[in-house]
């Protein structure tokens, strides 16, 4: 990420509008997942889709944030971090647009290009936050999460109603999204066309980082949670409609569920950060989430809304506790832009595997109750990770500059 003002430089008044922005457009990168996941039946029928193209539909943008992850950083030297992101935003537009036209071919483009744009977002803000409010990382990366948990709850509980609204148009329930998108892009654009969106002289270059072993337990740490974390963005709609739940109210417990996400977000990091070490935190956060998705699968019915409730607040404190290791454990803002991508090449390409597993799982299967045996694997292994990511240590990786 290029040198620009240190955040000590910056005005209160910049400083907040900055934070507010990053908010804002944290917001929106996650309706894409859970729109469609609340309109999959839809989709499927309308479109015509056989089960190995639906699952491919949910795993689709996953894989696109892990391949296009290590795009971030060099985009951001290239151009500036802050136009980057303005980039970002508007394809984004464009992609989540696409998919409002009936055609299947439109609906995995338009998917796998915002895809694309959300995996450059998700990298930059943890650099962002750790070279413009170093003294507030732990708040900072808590509002952002609680932003992308609210954009995710907000796709899940209002998609199917703003179908129904729309006269029953599927396509329009899926490019409205676009809409908020729109506006933050024009909310950013006076900062990204501004003197901080300049990349600097000097050349960055980050070394030792694909090496070490602590940046690969946060690396596999954030890809095993996500796995979990995209099961339930793909398919808890779909699951709870198994258990015989009709669409809508499926739809508001998982908006419920993702809500408490949001709170949890903003809860979990300012936790993590008061102990001497986030190994405790981590792991508890998994049995709570991975116990949770179990109670939903097998409980009673009736119980559903509390086990909503109980996984929101697991996975909606894994992924905040997550985003925070990558600023933790970074020396630098450098570093972070960095460990992100990694974090998240990585990591996404390996939690794409979870909601096509869930998906092939359920067509062999007849039913979801199998899934949960990859349920538990995926926590296991989170949580071998997430006490390694937890300790306090900065990764071996050196930031080396020179002048251009």
């Amino acid at each position: 990420m290029p040198s620009l003002p240190a955040q000590a430089q910056m005005s209160p008044l910049a400083r907040t509008v900055l934070g507010i922005s990053l908010v804002l457009t944290a917001f929106n990168l996650r309706p894409l997942f859970s729109s469609a996941s609340a309109l999959l039946p839809e989709i499927r029928s309308e479109l015509g889709l056989s089960t190995l193209a639906t699952s491919l539909l949910t795993t689709a943008p996953v894989v696109c944030l892990g391949v296009f992850s290590p795009l971030a950083p060099r985009l951001a030297a290239r151009i500036g971090a802050e136009r980057a992101l303005l980039c970002a935003l508007l394809l984004l537009v464009v992609g989540t647009a696409l998919r409002g036209f009936h055609s299947v071919p439109l609906l995995f483009l338009g998917t796998a290009l915002a895809g694309a744009c959300i995996a450059i977002g998700n990298v930059l803000l943890p650099g962002l936050v750790k070279r413009d409010f170093p003294d507030r990382a732990a708040l900072m990366t808590g509002f952002y999460t609680m932003a992308l948990c609210a954009g995710a709850a907000g796709a899940a509980g209002l998609t199917l109603p703003i179908e129904a609204a729309l006269g029953g148009s599927l396509g329009g329930a899926l490019a409205i999204w676009a809409v908020p998108a729109a506006i933050v892009g024009l909310i950013w654009l006076p900062q990204a066309l501004g003197s901080r969106g300049k990349p600097g002289k000097a050349s960055v270059s980050v070394t030792g980082l694909w090496r070490d072993r602590l940046a690969w337990q946060v690396t596999l740490f954030m890809g095993l949670q996500s796995a979990l974390a995209y099961c339930v963005f793909g398919w808890l709609v779909p699951l709870l409609r198994d258990r015989g739940i009709d669409g809508v109210t499926a739809g508001a417990i998982v908006s419920l569920s993702v809500m408490m996400q949001a709170a949890s977000c903003i809860v979990c990091p300012q936790i993590a950060v008061r102990g001497k070490d986030q190994r405790v935190i981590n792991v508890a956060l998994l049995v709570i989430a991975v116990g949770a998705l179990l109670g939903i699968l097998f409980a009673p019915v009736s119980t559903v809304w509390t086990w909503a409730i109980l996984q929101g607040i697991g996975q909606g404190g894994l992924i905040a506790v997550a985003m925070t290791a990558i600023v933790l454990r970074s020396p630098d803002s450098h570093v972070a832009a960095h460990l992100s991508g990694m974090a998240q090449f990585v990591g996404y390409s390996l939690a794409a595997i979870g909601p096509l597993l869930v998906g092939l799982i359920r067509d062999w299967t007849g039913g979801f109750a199998a899934t949960s045996l990859l349920f538990v694997a995926l926590g296991l292994g989170a949580a071998v990770n997430g006490w390694g990511a937890g300790r306090a240590q900065h990764v071996g990786a050196r930031t080396i500059r020179s002048d251009g």
